[in-house]
């Protein structure tokens, strides 16, 4: 399973890279703390996964990386993705390392 740290995710995002951020965290999870993901609940990938991007880099997250890594595995074998990446440690990680005013 590829992966990036919350750091690589922070370059991205500074460098105004073009990729795609799903976060699998339930709605009221994503409402109390959110890097703006699109949000697609685990439970919804299989109904949801056209609006997930096969044509570039894809980042899926979650509060600690276990859902998103269940996202990606299902995505990879059961879809064909190849582009996507977990986000180690999820939000909690990036509430640790790179804003710590997110309330998780």
């Amino acid at each position: 399973m590829k992966s990036i740290t919350v750091t690589e995710l922070k370059e991205m995002f500074d460098n105004k890279e073009d990729f795609q951020l799903i976060d699998v965290r339930e709605e009221a999870e994503y409402e109390n703390a959110n890097i703006n993901g699109l949000l697609i609940p685990l439970g919804e990938i299989p109904s949801r996964y056209e609006e997930i991007a096969k044509d570039k880099k894809v980042i899926i997250q979650c509060r600690s990386g276990v859902r998103s890594a269940n996202a990606l595995n299902y995505l990879e074998q059961n879809l064909g993705y190849s582009n996507l990446y977990n986000l180690e440690g999820g939000i909690i990680a990036w509430a640790r390392e790179i804003d710590d005013s997110l309330d998780i």
